[in-house]
């Protein structure tokens, strides 16, 4: 094989690496939710080419309210889904939209958009 080759064969393959870790290998840590004086364990994510955060690191037996900001129109974030709590959301552009949960065991919970582009995490504690 010529040097070229070479080059080309190892940036590819280094290319196909980086894309597993990326989209499903990378492990965010999560963010933890706030606590309001309402009792309420709270978080803001912003919806915009995914969900920031997508992980929301949360304790079990206490409400929890998850503030969705959408800032995009693709029509796949327009609805968030709940599937574990049974619960889901509209999500208008440009407006803030409160999901409230009572995660009442331990666990990871996924939520995302009705198509599955859109993937985040509750981690109850």
């Amino acid at each position: 094989m010529t040097p070229d080759r070479w080059i080309v064969t190892v940036t590819g393959l280094a290319l196909i690496g980086f894309i597993i870790w990326f989209f499903w290998l990378k492990r965010s840590t999560g963010f933890r939710a706030s606590e309001t004086s309402g009792g309420y364990q709270e978080a803001m994510i912003l919806v915009k080419g995914g969900y920031t955060p997508d992980t929301v690191i949360v304790q079990s037996g206490r409400p929890v309210q998850l503030n969705f900001r959408r800032e995009e129109t693709a029509s796949c974030s327009d609805k968030v889904v709940f599937a574990d709590f049974q619960k889901s959301a509209d999500l208008p552009t440009g407006q803030t939209v409160a999901v409230e949960l009572l995660p009442k065991s331990a666990g990871e919970f996924g939520f995302g958009c009705p198509m599955g582009m859109f993937r985040g995490k509750l981690v109850v504690e």
